[in-house]
């Protein structure tokens, strides 16, 4: 079968909890667009993950990477395009190695990391995923110069309700999805990172086809925009 990171799914699955659209460890209060003509130019950032993250089956540009960038002038905040490391496929040792290889150089004024949908596609022991999601998330930090207020954890969405995965146990992707996630969350918490819980918008995807991408797996630029969308103003927030 195709390794591939799955899109999102917005079943009400029988056996899984419904998780609320969060960030556990952010003030949610929207802040507002600036007035005035103020800008912070130059700021960098890292985006670490897999399809997720890269944008598979939509334009670069369409990517959340992207999309969350391009919006950011409106909280006077100009940022360089993302430098993201990401493969529709990696799990979290090959997300290790490609940083391993890759070596950013410097420090970053954001990172976001979201990896997890390929382990628990692949089968892979979950224990593993906690330690190599830590050291990831350690990467992270360490990239943003270690200030926690500018690292971003987005939970892993649910694939089970894509057209992709109708052929499959529903009930156990989605099941096992929450059981990766509750791992992640732990651990972005443990470390005072923000933690952002885009999973319950992922599903959905049942009752609104147009958030999953044409190639019925992924999600559509429609999608990576609902997750800005959730995100945009806290990350902006942090900046001032």
């Amino acid at each position: 079968m195709k390794l591939i990171t799955l899109a999102f799914t917005l079943l009400s699955l029988t056996g899984c909890d419904k998780r609320q659209t969060n960030m556990d460890t952010v003030d949610p209060v929207k802040i507002q667009p600036i007035t005035d003509t103020t800008i912070r130019t130059g700021l960098t950032y890292l985006a670490l993950g897999d399809s997720y993250t890269i944008g598979e089956a939509v334009e670069a540009d369409k990517n959340f990477p992207n999309q969350l960038a391009a919006r950011m002038p409106q909280y006077g905040l100009n940022f360089n395009k993302p430098q993201i490391i990401a493969r529709t496929g990696w799990t979290t040792d090959e997300l290790i190695q490609a940083i391993g290889q890759q070596k950013p150089a410097g420090n970053f004024n954001l990172v976001t990391l979201l990896i997890g949908v390929n382990n628990q596609y692949r089968g892979y022991n979950i224990n593993t995923y906690r330690t190599e999601f830590k050291e990831l998330l350690a990467t992270a930090l360490a990239y943003a110069g270690g200030d926690k207020k500018h690292v971003f954890v987005l939970s892993i969405p649910d694939y089970s309700v894509t057209p992709f995965a109708q052929n499959s146990d529903k009930e156990k992707i989605a099941r096992e999805i929450d059981q990766y996630n509750a791992i992640n969350k732990a651990e972005t918490e443990n470390m005072g990172i923000a933690y952002v819980d885009i999973t319950l918008i992922s599903r959905q995807a049942t009752t609104k086809p147009e958030l999953i991408a044409r190639d019925g797996l992924h999600p559509s630029a429609e999608m990576y925009s609902a997750w800005v969308t959730l995100f945009e103003s806290i990350v902006a927030s942090r900046y001032k």
